[in-house]
């Protein structure tokens, strides 16, 4: 099997854009990630296209990534779409992996598009619901219910019944870090921590929808969401596109002026049925790409991790064995994942700032590792930076997610 490597990248900044579509936003990327790589879209063997909402806000229910490669003069190559909630544009990357690393392809595109806003704001809210198991919503609402009465945390008067004026995922993760806190002790002034952390990297981060810096202070101020999480602790509602494109081995030698960056493991799974003190999915599957790359925990210089709110960072450090199991507050609140740290966590803001447009997220994390590993990073530049870990959860069944990928890069 061939080794895999990332030779063109790209992504535009996430934001609220109502004058662009998921057809323009792919293109903008498509075309951006092969100058990046130094070809011509005819050099494309095969395509994978992320996207979640298209079909719901614009009636584009199939044949998605045909219609926007086509209409760019892409054609007759196999195109396959992808749908994985939340981590579809790091499941496109991992099926152009497999395909490349099994010698189908010696070039393959994956690309992540996905427009979220409307002028129905309440649109926008009610699609994140459609990333659980609709027939059975009631029940997962049920289950968020009896677990608030079991964790026993004080929580402050005003909080607003689960999905008013917000996402439901926002309440899915304020019940796991109410657990947490029952559990561990952790504190909102802890997440307030990692939040503020983040704010500080997306201040230094063009891409980012939000480059505004605060401070745990700001971050513990702002608009209650759901009880431990206030609004600067959530990722914003946003537009967006990335793209990489990635080869052989054996095609990597006829390349003279490539960048490229070496894909060491590359693991997709689902969720499983469990209680809230069961082995979580990203403690699985992290356990295969450590084992895939021949590394462990220590030996990762950077990580972008799905932080759809601070809560989930505070969890997938311990779950990627950065920190021990409970320890994932006291571990920020050292300084170890902020710039200048032991192991820097969400460079590029995370959700939380560089924004969270659905079906390009996976792929704007994989950018963001690509310019640490490529030395492009500029002021957010993690020195020394060798080993990079993605990871990238999409969509909830009961008490985790429904899908995950996990990829770990390496400097060339």
């Amino acid at each position: 099997m061939s080794d895999v490597y990332i030779i063109g990248l790209s992504m535009i900044r996430f934001n609220k854009y109502p004058d662009k579509d998921v057809r323009g936003m792919a293109h903008e990327v498509i075309y951006q990630s092969l100058e990046d790589a130094g070809l011509g879209k005819e050099a494309l063997q095969a395509a994978f296209f992320a996207n979640t909402f298209w079909g719901m806000f614009s009636n584009q229910h199939s044949i998605r990534g045909q219609v926007v490669l086509r209409s760019m003069g892409i054609g007759a190559i196999p195109v396959t779409n992808v749908e994985n909630a939340c981590a579809g544009a790091s499941t496109a990357l991992h099926l152009a992996y497999t395909g490349v690393r099994a010698g189908m392809y010696d070039v393959a595109l994956a690309v992540g598009s996905e427009k979220i806003t409307d002028p129905d704001k309440m649109k926008s809210l009610s699609a994140y619901a459609t990333c659980m198991d609709v027939e059975n919503f009631g029940d997962q609402l049920k289950m968020m219910e009896k677990a608030n009465e079991l964790f026993q945390v004080d929580v402050p008067e005003g909080q607003t019944p689960p999905g008013e004026g917000r996402s439901i995922f926002m309440d899915a993760y304020a019940m796991g870090a109410r657990w947490h806190m029952n559990k561990f002790g952790s504190t909102q002034h802890q997440l307030a921590t990692i939040c503020a952390k983040n704010h500080f990297h997306g201040s230094l981060n063009p891409m980012a929808q939000y480059q505004i810096d605060m401070s745990v202070d700001d971050v513990m101020a702002d608009k209650p969401i759901a009880y431990p999480l206030t609004r600067a602790m959530c990722a914003p509602v946003g537009d967006g596109a990335a793209a990489a494109i990635v080869c052989s081995e054996s095609y990597l030698k006829k390349l003279t002026n490539a960048r490229p960056v070496k894909i060491r493991a590359s693991v997709h799974g689902s969720g499983a049925d469990r209680d809230f003190d069961g082995e979580d999915i990203g403690e699985r599957l992290v356990k295969q790409a450590y084992d895939m790359a021949g590394v462990g925990p220590s030996d990762i210089s950077l990580a972008e991790l799905h932080d759809a709110t601070a809560y989930g960072e505070l969890h997938q450090t311990e779950a990627m064995g950065f920190c021990p199991m409970g320890g994932g507050g006291p571990y920020a609140e050292t300084g170890a994942t902020k710039l200048g740290g032991k192991q820097p966590v969400n460079t590029s803001g995370g959700l939380e700032c560089r924004g969270h447009p659905i079906g390009a997220s996976g792929l704007a994390q994989i950018y963001e590792l690509g310019l640490q590993l490529r030395g492009d990073a500029g002021n957010r530049q993690v020195e020394g930076a060798r080993l990079g870990l993605a990871e990238n959860g999409g969509g909830n069944i009961g008490v985790e997610e429904a899908a995950m990928c996990i990829h770990i890069l390496e400097k060339v």
